[in-house]
């Protein structure tokens, strides 16, 4: 957008003058409603106004990351400088001149005749091709000399290729206190083969254009997802990348969208101390302001260090984007690098993404074309809020897979680390018809999602969701672990590698187990093991210290026992004598942290919960009422689960709702608050939980 120094408010948003141009390519095959005259906006390298320099000043300055530029000689200041043999006819100096503004810096160039490099105040590499030998790199430390090609005995006559600042100068400056838009970061790719805009959406993840990673965007605007074809990093956590601090990583993996001009790149490593940009689900409107911030060229500068905003007034509005003209500045425009740059407006007091940047018309920007235009065209992201989240989901990292029926249906969704969630999503058309879903379980084991359910057939299904988001097909357990008969509920948790599964079949508990290799223990009578117990409606897992943990309910009451790791199995005793009585339990539910099992149940048909803890010596905690915790839900049924050290805590009510709270490793507790339904369809009916790593 153009170069200018004014600050100004724009919806309640701290805006200085959008001066970035945006560049890139003429396909539009994931944007159709794109002008097809407008490029995408990467940075592309290419040195501004090169031809012009070289016929003036007899140099070939070829491509760069920006921060070694040719400069006009000055005695009095710290300068790269470069002699070479003086050629009248190709209006060749003897004496060139670079400055550096950065402790790295790259500038591919031609100039011949090259006999001596003065390296000023940075250390750096030159490399030079002989006429007639193998190229080489010549280094030269901070305030160091060098005789090169000519300027050596016997050298040859060579050309100057290439110009690398190698090493820390002063130390950077502190950054500013502002951080309201320290997540729009810079991704470069290759060898500042493109550079371009992001938004961090996850401490693992940002987001930008899909064309600044495309293998040819002229020709088309694909990106093969998994790991970037090219080193690929992005720093984000500073608006001035000439400051210190802020966050640097490298892209590991690539996960396009398949028909937008986007892409989510996932660092190496989280930036942990960057708040990741909120994310609007109300579509933009024409007439309506949004914020672009984006480092991307100026009216006068090649790759500003300062990231620069202005707002741009909606156009036309499709499915996929939105066109924008300027509105304050008014000659502001969007140029090379601005792609990917976040379209934003204020939400609850917050930056929000709106869009994303894509292409650009380019006039105003630095060695734009003649015939550049005005305008530029953004992806639009408000609509595509679940995307993001499951790709977020991709990434390793403690997360709670919920299961939750909706009429007789079942639907799978993720809390993620942030307390967000995805939209929830139809497990049969994942997995497979069971002809609807009566009950359901879900265990973590090594990253993937076991969901076991009692389909509609009467018989028990399970399928894998693997940590990619892909889904194996549901599998009968009952035709490789045996047949029950009269089953009503299933419960199930991992230890281990391994998947253990209960049932509740004629009102009696049936334990079996799925080995880590997919191979399956026959379904075995648990009051065989555990002592007699008649008119079981419901079964609960937990996994601790090692060992299965099972409570029953019969009549009101639960019974609980300990399935050891050599398979024995404790007798049945009374939870109400071990942790208080209470009025007559309507639903149940464990989850192990450690040697500890948490029991958390809903009483008096559902209008009161408790919970107790068994601790790893076989002692119990007293039911402590959780109204104060979780308010006086009518809870219909409850789970349980332990993720990254606290027990997740969540409900279904008789009011078609589902809350959740966490009980922290110190023992307080979280505010409740309520599960995002969003995808769900149906009467709200049980609940499921677990975590994954």
């Amino acid at each position: 957008m153009q170069h200018r120094t004014t600050r100004m408010a724009i919806a309640t948003m701290a805006v200085a003058a959008l001066s970035t141009p945006l560049a890139g390519s003429a396909v539009a095959a994931d944007t159709p409603s794109a002008p097809a005259e407008m490029p995408f906006a990467f940075e592309d390298g290419a040195y501004p106004h090169a031809d012009r320099i070289l016929a003036e000043k007899g140099i070939k300055l070829l491509r760069g990351d920006g921060n070694i530029t040719l400069a006009d000689c000055d005695p009095a200041a710290r300068q790269i400088r470069v002699m070479a043999v003086k050629d009248a006819g190709a209006n060749r100096e003897g004496t060139y001149c670079f400055t550096s503004r950065s402790d790295t810096g790259l500038l591919a160039l031609q100039l011949d005749r090259v006999f001596a490099i003065d390296a000023a105040d940075h250390p750096l590499s030159a490399r030079l091709t002989p006429d007639g030998g193998a190229a080489k790199t010549v280094t030269i430390a901070a305030d160091g000399y060098a005789s090169v090609g000519e300027g050596q005995v016997g050298g040859l006559r060579s050309a100057l290729v290439e110009i690398r600042v190698t090493g820390p100068s002063a130390e950077a400056p502190a950054p500013g206190a502002d951080t309201t838009l320290a997540f729009t970061g810079k991704l470069t790719v290759g060898d500042s083969k493109r550079m371009c805009t992001s938004s961090l959406v996850d401490p693992q993840w940002v987001l930008t254009a899909k064309s600044c990673l495309a293998d040819d965007p002229v020709e088309s605007n694909t990106v093969t997802a998994g790991a970037p074809k090219e080193k690929t990093t992005v720093t984000v956590g500073r608006v001035d990348l000439a400051t210190s601090g802020g966050h640097t990583a490298e892209i590991v993996q690539l996960v396009p969208h398949p028909d937008r001009d986007l892409v989510m790149a996932r660092l190496d490593k989280p930036a942990t101390g960057v708040t990741p940009v909120s994310l609007s689900t109300t579509a933009p409107q024409t007439g309506e302001e949004l914020t672009i911030a984006g480092f991307g060229r100026t009216a006068t500068e090649w790759a500003p260090t300062k990231l620069h905003t202005a707002a741009f007034a909606v156009g036309s509005v499709d499915a996929r984007g939105i066109a924008l003209d300027a509105k304050t500045p008014a000659d502001a425009t969007v140029c090379k690098g601005d792609a990917g740059a976040p379209a934003l407006r204020t939400e609850n007091g917050r930056p929000a993404l709106v869009a994303v940047g894509s292409r650009a018309g380019l006039a105003g920007c630095l060695a734009a074309a003649e015939g550049s235009t005005k305008g530029a065209w953004d992806t639009r992201t408000d609509d595509l809020r679940n995307w993001i989240q499951q790709t977020r989901a991709l990434a390793a990292g403690w997360k709670t897979e919920a299961v939750v029926q909706g009429g007789t249906k079942l639907f799978q969704g993720i809390r993620l680390a942030d307390g967000s969630w995805t939209d929830f999503t139809d497990v049969e058309t994942r997995a497979g018809s069971v002809d609807g879903v009566r009950s359901s379980a879900v265990a973590g084991i090594n990253g993937y999602t076991h969901v076991v359910a009692l389909g509609g057939d009467g018989r028990i299904h399970h399928a894998i969701r693997r940590a990619d988001g892909t889904w194996t097909n549901f599998g009968d357990v009952n035709e490789v672990a045996g047949q029950l008969s009269g089953i009503s509920q299933v419960s199930a948790v991992s230890i281990g590698h391994d998947l253990h599964v209960l049932a509740v079949a004629g009102g009696k508990p049936y334990h079996a187990i799925r080995r880590q290799d997919g191979t399956w223990t026959n379904f075995g009578d648990v009051t065989g093991a555990a002592g007699a117990l008649s008119g079981v409606t419901a079964v609960a897992t937990a996994s601790a210290a090692g060992q299965l943990q099972v409570a029953a309910l019969t009549g009101g009451k639960a019974f609980h026992t300990v399935r050891a790791a050599n398979g024995s199995w404790t007798k049945w005793g009374s939870v109400a004598a071990a942790a208080g009585a209470t009025g007559p339990i309507s639903s149940l539910a464990m989850a192990g942290i450690g040697d500890d099992t948490h029991v958390v149940i809903a009483t008096d048909n559902g209008t009161r919960q408790y919970h107790s803890l068994r601790k790893g010596n076989a002692s119990w905690t007293p039911f402590g009422d959780l109204a104060d915790y979780f308010g006086r839900p009518v809870a219909k049924s409850v789970a349980a689960a332990h993720v990254d050290g606290e027990l997740l805590l969540a409900a279904t009510t008789q009011d078609g709702k589902v809350q959740h709270t966490l009980r922290r490793a110190d023992g307080t507790w979280a505010p409740t608050a309520p599960v995002d339904l969003q995808g769900l369809s149906g009467t709200v009916g049980t609940v499921a939980v677990a975590g994954t790593l």
